[in-house]
């Protein structure tokens, strides 16, 4: 077994945790998600531990490690913090290396980030005001259908007659989606308007560039919000092996380069 040195990247979310770790070829070797819970420092312990197990690795073998997201102070194995904006960045350009625009929709907040062909990021919008067009707001609807979140993308597709709602709002959006119901529409045709509600939002923050990524913990386990994005836009959506890690994974890539001396570019 290798004994190289690895590096760690902690992404706290107010919903979910990430931990990635990496090698020194900046290979994916180990990762976990948990949900966050109200014990942040106690989460990302766990899931270092579950990551580690992955890698095959313990504690001693770890060089370097930094931590971003919400709960990004609470980690206590890490010796630095980075920006969820930059971290997002480092770990999208990995696996696409040229200009993109990036898509992360989170378990609060949606992010659209834009990287010219160097990995130099040239702007970014944040939605932090409201949870509607964020997973919190999946979550929400979720038990006022009555469906597992998990069910939901399989549920969307079947959908023949889509629902759309008129409100951005999650509050006002939960009033139609009963009224809805109430007038006997189906529940996946509810289902794909809310994904089409996310889809939405994220258009009217920005503008995109040609090449487009989607990530997130949303997009993960969602993944024909992504193909309805690709109808609306008209044309094919990048997507990385493991969409909700790359703030982790880009934090780990921190971690390797302040390691090696390397000067940062996102």
């Amino acid at each position: 077994m290798s004994q190289d040195k690895l590096f760690v990247g902690a992404d706290v979310g107010a919903s979910r945790t990430k931990v990635a770790v990496i090698d020194p070829a900046r290979r994916l070797v180990g990762y976990a998600v948990r949900k966050s819970g109200t014990n942040f420092t106690a989460t990302a312990d766990a899931c270092l531990r579950e990551a580690l197990d992955m890698a095959g690795a313990d504690m001693k073998r770890i060089e370097g490690a930094i931590s971003t997201g919400y709960g990004r102070k609470n980690v206590s194995f890490a010796q630095q913090t980075r920006t969820e904006i930059g971290c997002h960045a480092k770990g999208c350009f990995l696996y696409f290396p040229m200009a993109i625009t990036i898509i992360d929709i989170g378990g609060q907040d949606n992010k659209i980030i834009k990287l010219d062909d160097k990995g130099h990021r040239t702007s970014f919008k944040m939605n932090r005001k409201c949870a509607a067009g964020t997973g919190a707001f999946l979550e929400e609807m979720s038990p006022r259908l009555d469906v597992p979140l998990e069910q939901m993308d399989v549920l969307a597709r079947k959908s023949k007659e889509m629902v759309k709602l008129g409100s951005f709002c999650t509050v006002f959006s939960a009033t139609e989606v009963l009224e809805n119901i109430r007038n006997g529409k189906k529940v996946e045709d509810i289902i794909k308007g809310l994904f089409y509600s996310v889809i939405r939002r994220i258009i009217e923050m920005d503008s995109f560039t040609e090449n487009v990524v989607m990530t997130g913990g949303v997009v993960e386990h969602n993944r024909y919000l992504v193909a309805m994005m690709e109808e609306l836009i008209g044309r094919k959506i990048l997507v990385p092996e493991h969409p909700q890690l790359t703030g982790a994974i880009g934090a780990a890539l921190y971690a390797a380069e302040a390691y090696a001396g390397i000067k940062d570019r996102p």
